[in-house]
């Protein structure tokens, strides 16, 4: 049953880390805004020991979708200026941090898992970045085929080029 608009949920929904996202990047500045732009960064996610069982047959996928907290965010904006874009535009139209749920998800590449380390490519993640949970990548669920990008049609071709600043601390 759907609630009436406006109304907020009646329970507290409650998140615990599942682990710790390492990477070189141990400040904003510099960091890349998507995967694709981070595509040589290597860094590894270190799941907590009482976790470390649900790594069992993850290593047989080539990559993973992280869900993780934003926990540099100190503030929420619904209108934001990204960095592909000189517009301000809505949060939920763009990938900014400054969401009223702090929770970000990058797709990057799994290179191996030893012990309850997973090693990762293309990550562009803050080193210290609390990890909510991974999924496998498969393109067959998460790949439409029929797709817009709304305000991005012209820009996606510069994600590889810009770099994280200041503006979503």
């Amino acid at each position: 049953m759907l609630r009436p608009m406006g109304k907020p949920p009646s329970k507290k929904i409650e998140f615990h880390p599942i682990g710790i996202v390492h990477s070189p990047f141990t400040s904003l500045d510099g960091m890349p805004i998507q995967p694709k732009g981070g595509a040589a960064a290597e860094g590894f996610v270190e799941v907590l020991a009482e976790y470390q069982a649900g790594l069992k047959d993850l290593d047989g996928f080539s990559h993973v979708i992280l869900l993780y907290h934003f926990h540099q965010v100190s503030r929420v904006e619904l209108a934001v200026r990204p960095f592909l874009d000189e517009e301000p535009r809505g949060i939920f139209a763009t990938r900014a941090p400054t969401r009223p749920n702090p929770i970000g998800l990058s797709v990057v590449r799994l290179v191996r898992i030893e012990g309850r380390r997973v090693y990762l490519e293309n990550i562009d993640i803050l080193d210290g970045t609390p990890l909510l949970d991974i999924k496998p990548y498969v393109p067959q669920f998460d790949r439409p085929e029929d797709v817009r990008v709304g305000w991005l049609s012209g820009k996606t071709d510069q994600i590889g080029t810009k770099e994280s600043d200041a503006r979503f601390k």
